[in-house]
This record gives structure tokens, sequence and C-alpha cells, in this order.
């Protein structure tokens, strides 16, 4: 009978926690907030459920940024994030580093607090969030370039960060030597981003060989690697969070059988993970510690996001290239969210003196903050006026492996905003070893003739060659952007960071030209 009442309560609690994401996203917030607030209703001051083991908290929190961590590497694109990827690794190091210490010094000489209890709180407070992050930027038209920041700076901040918090928490603490503490970081950064190397290549290779009985266990066998490469890593002393960003991002853009659909498990189970962890830092926070922490709260917050972000941001995109009007908006769009509060169990779970202090701060700037950064990103980005309108939509190409053919089939689906929209199917001029087999619309199929229109809406099932389906996707995504003349546009379907590529290569080349001239500007 206790089984049902529980099964049924956790039943209800989800979906009204789905119901929540709609009326977050309309507001612009993450649903984080929801999340905890069911927490605290739950809780010892609500429903009266007691909860406030900071060890069990511990395990199922970084258990769930496991699978939240994942789901963001899954749903990465690499093309967009490559080009981004130094600029956020510097980011997730050096500007850390310059955060953990600027707020570090706030919380000593402002709040009293003692050395170790300030650098956890900055240490605690200095990494954004994935799931917050993801939440709120992929609804922003922004560059691809910027997302690409923020996007892997929140997937690689997390593992440098912990490394600080484990040192500063551990029970036989001593003030650390910063060259021990530097050559630890190192390793256990590079153990770890070898070990997602290495599961993410070894797991990609054997998926796209094997054929599994049923399409549904290709998502488990993703996720699967992926969490194993947490605990492997972890078992050799090395960063197992970055393992995991790691090996998700190379899994999730390997072009895998069912690609499309591991992502959509991925982001289903990273939902939940979500829910619960949210809920269940909810239930641990007690509302009667939270009054006492909202001033000191209110001062980290501020000078975490008006003095520690902006100067981190600052010296740790110098020499990119970065436009000062895309810094301010990085600056502003540091959003915190489960990783700041499931870092503040590591100090109570050692029982470091004032971590349940800590606790309480961390969860007041979390809210606080997100309630301000959340809703106003749009409105900053305008500002700033990074956003860029009317970018086309890529097409969800779905593959699988037909092996004893040594072909693909590519399952199309046309957006409402495509151009694909009223062409004919012989004006795709796809390459010879490509063919639009079937076309799904309404529910219904049929096989097309060379004359037959497609609509916005559609599903196409195209069958390609091995070695002529990059061609046909991209002559796909050409079509799909300016029409059946994209060839007279000059459009050839590449992703944005080939174009950028391009770019880059054709400056270059300007550059060398004008080098040989003399430094004239030729005519």
């Amino acid at each position: 009978m206790l089984l049902d009442v529980w099964l049924l309560l956790g039943a209800v609690v989800v979906l009204v926690s789905i119901v929540a994401v709609r009326l977050s996203h309309r507001a612009g917030l993450p649903s984080l907030l929801i999340y905890l607030g069911f927490g605290l209703l739950l809780g010892e001051s609500g429903a009266g459920i007691q909860f406030n083991d900071p060890v069990i908290a511990q395990t199922l929190g970084l258990s769930a940024l496991v699978i939240i961590l994942a789901e963001g590497g899954i749903t990465t694109n690499w093309r967009l994030v490559r080009p981004a990827v130094p600029a956020a690794l510097a980011l997730s190091t050096v500007g850390s580093a310059v955060s953990i210490g600027v707020v570090a010094v706030a919380v000593h000489e402002f709040l009293g607090n003692d050395w170790r209890l300030s650098f956890l709180a900055g240490a605690v407070l200095a990494p954004t969030d994935a799931a917050a992050v993801f939440s709120v930027l992929r609804r922003l038209p922004l560059p691809a370039r910027l997302s690409g920041i923020l996007e892997a700076e929140s997937g690689f901040n997390d593992a440098p960060v912990v490394i600080v918090v484990m040192v500063l928490s551990a029970t036989d603490f001593t003030t650390p030597n910063p060259a021990f503490l530097l050559g630890t970081m190192l390793y256990e950064l590079a153990a770890g981003a070898a070990m997602g190397l290495a599961i993410g290549w070894l797991g990609a290779y054997t998926l796209r060989r094997i054929a599994l009985p049923a399409s549904g266990l290709y998502p488990i066998a993703v996720i699967s690697l992926v969490v194993g490469s947490y605990g492997a890593t972890n078992l050799l002393h090395g960063s197992g969070f970055l393992a995991t960003y790691v090996s998700a991002l190379m899994l999730g853009n390997a072009r895998l059988p069912h690609g499309p659909a591991t992502r959509g498990f991925a982001e289903g189970i990273g939902w939940l993970a979500q829910i619960g962890l949210f809920i269940m830092l909810g239930l641990l926070a007690s509302p009667s510690d939270l009054p006492s922490q909202i001033v000191p709260g209110l001062v980290a917050g501020f000078v975490l996001s008006l003095v520690a972000r902006p100067l981190s941001v600052l010296a740790s995109t110098i020499g990119f290239g970065i436009p000062l009007r895309e810094k301010v908006f990085m600056s502003w769009a540091g959003l915190r969210g489960a990783v700041p509060i499931v870092l503040a169990t590591v100090p109570m779970r050692e029982n470091v003196p004032g971590a349940n202090r800590l606790f309480a701060l961390v969860f007041v700037v979390v809210v606080v903050f997100t309630l301000l950064q959340g809703p106003t990103l749009p409105l900053v980005a305008r500002w700033c006026k990074v956003t860029v309108e009317g970018e086309a939509r890529e097409l969800d190409v779905e593959a699988a492996p037909l092996e004893t053919l040594h072909a693909d089939l590519l399952e199309v689906r046309i957006p409402v905003d495509s151009q694909l929209n009223g062409v004919e199917i012989f004006e795709l001029r796809l390459p010879p070893e490509a063919s639009i087999t079937l076309i799904v619309r309404d529910d219904h199929s049929f096989v097309p003739e060379p004359t037959t229109v497609l609509w916005a809406g559609d599903t196409l099932l195209v069958v390609a060659a091995a070695r002529a389906r990059e061609a046909a996707e991209r002559r796909l995504r050409a079509v799909s952007r300016r029409g059946r003349l994209a060839g007279w546009f000059g459009e050839r379907g590449l992703s944005e960071s080939e174009m950028q590529e391009i770019t880059k290569r054709k400056k270059a080349f300007r550059m060398r030209n004008l080098r040989r001239s003399g430094g004239s500007k030729p005519r």
C-alpha cells in the first residue's frame, strides 16, 4: 500500500514538473526554480517529508549531474562548438581561478568568514550550470561561436572546480601546496580527457560496426558508455566529469545509427535527472536557515555577477578576438544552477565548520540570481547586439545503417520554415547514388515521382551510398536554406564551422598576398 502511494506521488510530481517546463519556457526562466519550489513544499516546512542526509544528497546529486552532463554532450553539435573550444577551456580554467579568488576575498572581507570557508564559497559558486545554460541559451538566436563558448564552458568547468572543492573539504585539510595542487589538477584533467576520448572513440567504432537487434538498445548503450567513463576515470583518480562530457560529445557527434533517437532518449533522462535533482535539493534545504543568509547571499551574488564573472571573462578571453559586446553578454550569461548546490553538499558531508551556512548561502544565490538573470538574457542580448535573426534552421536527419548494401537510410524531417517547401524532387539534384524512396505526409506514406512537390512537415526516407551521404546531406541543407536556386546564390550546405574555416583561410591568403606586395593594398 505504501509503495502504491509513493509511486502515485512520484508520477504526479513528474507530470506537474513537465507542465511547469512549459510555463517556465514562456517566462524565460530555467525550470530549476519550480523544481526547487516543489522540493521546499514537500519538505519539512510543507508536506513534512524529512530529508537531511548530506551523504545521500551528494551521491544522488553527483549521479544526476553525470546524466545532465551526458545529455549536454550528446545534444551538443560539435561542428558549432569546435571553434569555441580554446576560449571555453580558458574560461573553465583561468576564468574559474579568477572567479574563485575574487569571490573568496569578498566573502572574507565583507562577510567575515575564515579563508577556508571563503575559498569554498568561491569554488562552489564558480562553475556555470549545464542544465540552466542549455535551457535558456538554446532558445536565443545567438552566433554559433558565442553559444558554443558558453555551452562548452558549462560542460568543461565542473572538472577543475570539483578538484578544488574536494581538496578544501578534506577532513585532514591543510593549506595545499600550490605546485602540488596544480600538478594534481593537470593530471586529473589530462586523465579525464584521455579516458573520455578513448571510451568515446571505442564506443563509436563498435556501435557503427554491430547491428543490435532493437533500435532502442542504441541509446541505452550510448548512455551506459558515458556513465561508465565517469566511473572508470574516477577509479584512475582522473576527472570523471570531464571524461563524461568528452565521451558524450564524441558519441553524440559520431553519426551512430538512430542518432536523433539517442539524443531524444538522452534529453528525456536528462529532464528526469533535473527534476529529481532539484526536488531533492529543495527537500535538503532547511527554510528556517535561508532568511539569515539572504543578505550574505545578495552580497556574494552581486560580487559574483558584477565583479568576479566580468573579470574572469576579460582575463580568460584575451587574444581570442572576441568583441567587447560579446564579452559583456558572456558576463551576464554565467548562469548558476544545480552544480553549485550539489557541490555545497561536499563540505556538509565532511562536517566542515560553517558548511550548513554555506549551503543556505549558495541556495539563496542560485534562486535569486536565476530569477534575475534568466528572464533578462534576451533583453541583454538585444542590448549587446549579439542576436542573429533569421538563421536557417538545420534539417533533422536520422540515419540507420544498411550494412550489407554499404548504404545509409536517412530520415529527413522538413521544418515549417524550410525553403524545401514547394520544391519538386527532380529540382533537388541529389547525387546519383542517393534517392528519395518514400515520403510520409499527414500520416500517409507514398513512393514519390520525380515531379512530386515537397511540403513543409514531410518526412523523407532517403537511401544513400555511404560515400554519397555527406554530399546528399549538404545538398538538402543548401536547398532548405536558399531554395531550388541555392547553387546560384553560392549556398553549398556547409556547416557554420566549415564556413568559418573557409573565411579564416581566405583572410590568411589575403594577408600573405598583402605582405608579398610590400604592405600596400591591392587595387
